[in-house]
């Protein structure tokens, strides 16, 4: 049984391929588009799972789409109704988009797929459409190692829901409670992600990364916080809140917020892009993270309460969250939590595959209680050596070749422990927004001017944005408080006491860059601002060559842990092929490029003919 899922016209399309429940093929259409978040039919990554499952498209059983557009429908024309006459604009703005595409999905799908071979006459090939939430339910419980989980779903908003708490046991999820739009923690997050300068649907991770640089002990956080209680956001004890609308515009507005009052009640502007970023921000990031934190922990609980399960599963939006997830693993609730490394929109295509085969068609399932089933998540597009060699055919490229994989692991890792930047494509494309060792950006984590390098010259991206750890995951107790597995790079532990370095008196009272350059461990590239990580724990037997790689660093360096980067530049999708890889690393900084067992040095390659203006393109994304 071949069932296709598919996500698309909001942000981040995807396709999934599972045959019999296994996943075979999966990945994001920005990938191959090269814009970056791209909403579009994701006709290009549905042919690549078509072609790597090996079959034509006539022979689906099922075409699985991510949620219920006419229940989205609904809820919109019920919310301009409510809000009436507020979103007079805003309704104008969508309604023809609704009446002429959206409200006949199911037609738009069916002639997309015509367009590559489908043939309705030929296909028996049933339509489904599962809710969002669902889908999202489906994404994390089922390929997780447990037969018995709650299941926590957290995002901006589906059709109706925002979070819901589910039982997943045996092929069965059970949906036993919901928080409904426009209530919704994650876009409460989205509106400070808003407010203070960054991109929403996008820029959450950055305003993440910048709350560690405010001051927890600061009185100014205490009063952000105290702020955001009473005039924004109520907090019940089950962990569902109510957003006064008063305050916010995405409802029926063209923005998140009313700008006029959040600038009254936090006595600042409404911060630009290209605005400095200061202390109060820093603050006032630090402050909508603790208490996204203290909610999350707080509908665990509840999930708890409701299911009785050891075991937690999590997906959404709200679940890249990586901070919160590792206060979430550390409270003790559940025995354990497994995040589905797609957990965003994205993720919803595997989860619509999902939710057909054990629900729809009511298939049992047999679980892998050692692991999960996501194959490191590297279910995307690979590449040969011809393909290596015909992209370097094309722009005259100087490469060597190693037919020993070792010897090229072990002079990438002296490249390495030189301080050199080196861009790492090997086997699969990664699903989910995390690069995990198949497409990435690599650095010594010892090296002080590591972060800097890699923000500026190589991701053209804000200096503070911090880097996460590549260790071997027998390792990772050697530099983290931490011995458990994190291979998709969705958890944040603490750097160990041992390799930590002590920090001046006055050092929360240093300004943002101060504390960024500050040298705070053994590791200062991976090392973030408050003592944390953001960890991925790479295992020898899920990706091999990456291990190898890491293994030859120790070796050489005595540390068996890399800085790891997406590979791709600020405003641009992570890289697919061989092609966008040796294109990336002609237009930045970086010094070697290793695809396959191929070794590229940046000194030896012709001149980069290519006319853009790639940094000022992208420097206020």
């Amino acid at each position: 049984m071949y069932i296709l899922g598919i996500s698309a016209f909001y942000h981040d399309s995807a396709a999934c391929l599972i045959e019999n429940g296994t996943i075979i093929a999966a990945a994001q259409e920005e990938r191959f588009t090269r814009k970056k978040h791209d909403p579009n039919f994701p006709i290009n990554a549905i042919n690549f799972c078509l072609e790597y499952g090996g079959i034509d498209i006539n022979q689906l059983d099922a075409v699985v789409f991510y949620d219920k557009p006419l229940l989205k429908f609904e809820r919109l024309l019920e919310t301009y109704y409510a809000f009436v006459p507020k979103g007079v604009r805003s309704f104008i703005t969508s309604m023809p988009v609704w009446i002429k595409e959206k409200m006949f999905l199911k037609r738009i799908i069916k002639e997309e797929l015509e367009s590559i071979g489908f043939d309705a006459k030929k296909s028996a090939a049933k339509m489904l459409f599962p809710e969002h939430h669902l889908s999202h339910a489906a994404s994390a419980y089922y390929p997780s190692p447990y037969d018995k989980a709650a299941i926590l779903t957290i995002d901006g908003v589906g059709e109706w829901a925002t979070a819901s708490i589910c039982l997943g046991e045996g092929k069965d999820i059970s949906i036993l409670k919901e928080l409904r739009f426009p209530h919704s923690l994650g876009l409460l997050y989205s509106a400070f992600t808003y407010f203070l300068g960054f991109r929403v649907n996008s820029g959450e991770y950055k305003l993440m990364g910048l709350a560690p640089y405010g001051n927890p002990d600061s009185p100014e956080v205490t009063k952000y916080i105290d702020l955001i209680k009473k005039h924004l956001v109520s907090i019940k004890e089950d962990g569902s809140i109510w957003l006064d609308q008063d305050y916010f515009d995405y409802a029926t507005g063209l923005k998140m917020v009313n700008e006029s009052k959040w600038e009254a009640l936090f006595e600042m502007k409404t911060r630009k892009p290209e605005d400095a970023l200061e202390t109060h921000h820093c603050n006032l990031g630090l402050a909508i993270q603790i208490l996204t934190e203290e909610v999350v922990v707080m509908m665990a609980k509840e999930a708890k309460r409701l299911t009785g399960a050891s075991y937690l599963c999590l997906a959404g939006g709200v679940a890249l969250n990586c901070v919160s997830n590792g206060k979430l693993q550390k409270s003790g609730v559940f025995d354990d939590i497994f995040i589905q490394p797609a957990a965003g929109d994205a993720g919803g295509a595997l989860g619509a595959a999902l939710a057909a085969h054990y629900i729809y068609y009511a298939k049992e399932r047999v679980v892998d209680y050692k692991t999960d089933a996501m194959s490191g998540s590297y279910l995307g597009s690979t590449f040969s050596d011809l393909d290596v060699e015909l992209v370097a055919k094309k722009y005259k490229a100087v490469y060597h070749k190693f037919d020993n994989f070792e010897e090229l692991a072990e002079k990438t890792a002296a490249l390495l422990a030189s301080e050199n930047v080196v861009g790492w494509v090997q086997g699969r494309m990664e699903f989910g927004p995390r690069a995990l060792g198949g497409r990435s950006i690599l650095g010594d984590p010892r090296s002080e001017a590591m972060q800097k390098k890699l923000n500026l010259k190589i991701k053209y991206r804000e200096s503070f944005r911090p880097f996460a750890p590549s260790v071997m995951e027998e390792c990772v107790g050697d530099y983290f408080e931490y011995e458990g597995r994190s291979p998709y790079m969705l958890l944040v532990h603490p750097v160990k006491e041992a390799i930590r370095k002590s920090l001046p008196a006055d050092y929360a009272n240093f300004d943002l860059r101060n504390k960024l350059y500050h040298v705070r461990s053994e590791l200062p590239s991976i090392t973030h601002i408050d003592f944390s990580a953001r960890i991925q724990t790479v295992q020898k037997d899920t990706n091999p060559r990456y291990w190898t790689l890491i293994n030859a660093f120790k070796k050489l360096t005595g540390y068996g842990v890399v800085v790891n980067t997406s590979f791709n530049v600020r405003g641009e999708p992570i890289v697919c092929t061989p092609n966008d890889s040796y294109r990336c690393f002609m237009r930045t900084e970086m010094d070697y490029l290793v695809v396959g067992n191929y070794l590229f040095s940046k000194v030896e390659q012709p001149e980069w003919q290519e006319k853009d203006n790639w940094q000022e393109e992208f420097v206020l994304d």
